[in-house]
């Protein structure tokens, strides 16, 4: 079988697995809960790009990871439990930046507000939307946990890669936090910017997950810090590109209004040098004013024409490309066996090249 060719068939395997298993047990004590299951099963397997899965993968693969061993299945089901933590994180993000649309489909708060609006339920159809975002939000860490802990691995083995677990767990909350404070706050700096780019996307999606592999694999304290150099700078290049696709992104591609984390209120890098970078006070005046706006499709592109035209597109594109270049000077480092080494590489450039 080959494992490393047909990755995301087999993640999706495990995944499909699991949400079967669990979600019986649940609908077996309490059927009213099945819904909830519902939603949480069909927000897991209805899409994404299973980034974090496949490096964590290609770390155990490239520190010693043999796909012919034992410990395949397990591994597979280890780093599989990663979407969980994922699909946490996307639904409670949803919920705090009163989106409305994931992937083309209507965000976990807002179809439960609607079901509830549907059947004359009593209280606020907003007020249950939210509770039921948050309680299924909370379901796919808890079983995130579960996934992972069960892994059929040799207790050292999973006991090695518990540090990185619970770090990125504890990483990707606090991440969550310091945006949401940012946004409070109103901190329009590039330094703030950074910190959660940092703390918010790089350390669960790219970093932890390289560490969670490496871990599993019993790779070395030398060559992990050296791993995680790699996924801390390609991990913020990534979130630079998304923060531009929230801007500049096609919807159809997307899966998400254009402008929509300027609506939200993020106070990205791009804003951040937009603002740093607008000499004019009208244009400095139109990009502070539609932050956290409920603006129109011409009102956005006014603000997507400002940002480039004070440089703020061209300075997060060339930090993009800085940053893609030093992770893949840290990549070459580690000195992964192959075919890791190419494949780790290969993601590096379309996490930080793509369109969605």
């Amino acid at each position: 079988m080959d494992f490393d060719a047909d990755l995301p068939q087999h993640l999706e395997r495990h995944l499909a697995a699991f949400l079967t298993e669990a979600g019986a047990a649940v609908r077996a004590e309490q059927p009213a809960f099945g819904s909830g299951v519902d939603t949480l099963t069909d927000f897991v397997l209805g899409g994404g790009k299973r980034l974090r899965p496949t490096f964590a993968w290609w770390a155990w693969r490239g520190t010693g990871g043999d796909p012919d061993g034992p410990d395949t299945e397990g591994v597979l089901r280890a780093v599989a439990s990663l979407e969980l933590v994922q699909a946490c994180a996307l639904i409670h993000d949803d919920l705090i930046d009163s989106s409305d649309s994931r992937r083309g489909r209507p965000t976990v708060h807002v179809s439960y507000a609607r079901e509830h609006r549907a059947n004359g339920w009593l209280g606020t159809p907003e007020t249950f939307g939210l509770a039921a975002a948050v309680l299924i939000g909370d379901l796919a860490l808890a079983w995130a946990d579960d996934m992972f802990t069960g892994a059929p691995l040799p207790a050292a083995t999973l006991d090695a890669a518990r540090p990185a677990w619970r770090a990125m767990r504890t990483e990707v909350l606090a991440g969550q936090y310091l945006d949401v404070r940012t946004q409070a706050t109103g901190d329009t700096s590039p330094e703030a910017a950074l910190r959660v780019c940092r703390l918010k996307t790089a350390a669960y999606t790219v970093q932890r997950p390289l560490h969670l592999g490496a871990a599993l694999a019993g790779a070395d304290e030398a060559r992990i810090t050296t791993l995680r150099e790699f996924g801390d700078d390609l991990g913020v290049a990534f979130q630079l590109r998304d923060d531009l696709l929230g801007v500049f992104g096609d919807p159809s591609v997307t899966g998400k209004p254009a402008g929509d984390d300027l609506r939200e209120g993020k106070r990205t890098l791009l804003v951040a040098l937009g603002l740093q970078l607008a000499e004019d006070p009208e244009q400095h005046k139109l990009i502070a004013d539609a932050i956290g706006a409920d603006l129109a499709e011409d009102e956005v592109d006014k603000v997507r024409r400002t940002l480039t035209e004070v440089g703020a597109v061209e300075a997060v594109e060339e930090r993009i490309s800085a940053l893609t270049g030093t992770a893949l000077a840290a990549l070459e480092r580690a000195r992964l066996a192959e075919p890791a080494a190419t494949r780790l590489a290969e993601l590096a450039r379309l996490a930080t090249q793509r369109t969605f």
